[in-house]
């Protein structure tokens, strides 16, 4: 199953001087793929899936985040830097649920 939607990359709070960097998926979306994912979670409640943002495919978790509602997911530096991307501006994402 894979979604796409575009957001805005934003730094995580507590890690401000790391640059944790992510997006956050639409809440409809996650809630598909909680749905789908049914029982099938890792640590922390993440989700295996393959992303792509631009020209950039990689493999990484999801992970719920209860204050916004929905599943956010990491966009690594390499990413971010092959795609010229920073936190405050808009990519449009793939994500793609692996392990079912």
């Amino acid at each position: 199953m894979r979604v796409e939607f575009s957001a805005e990359l934003w730094i995580w709070d507590a890690r401000r001087d790391e640059t944790w960097t992510f997006v956050s998926l639409p809440a409809d979306s996650s809630a598909l793929l909680r749905d789908v994912a049914g029982g099938v979670r890792r640590g922390f409640g993440s989700l295996r899936v393959r992303a792509a943002i631009g020209g950039s495919t990689w493999t990484t978790s999801i992970f719920p985040d209860s204050a916004r509602g929905a599943y956010v997911l990491p966009i690594k530096r390499a990413i971010r830097k092959a795609e010229s991307l920073d936190a405050g501006d808009t990519a449009a994402v793939s994500v793609e649920l692996l392990d079912l």
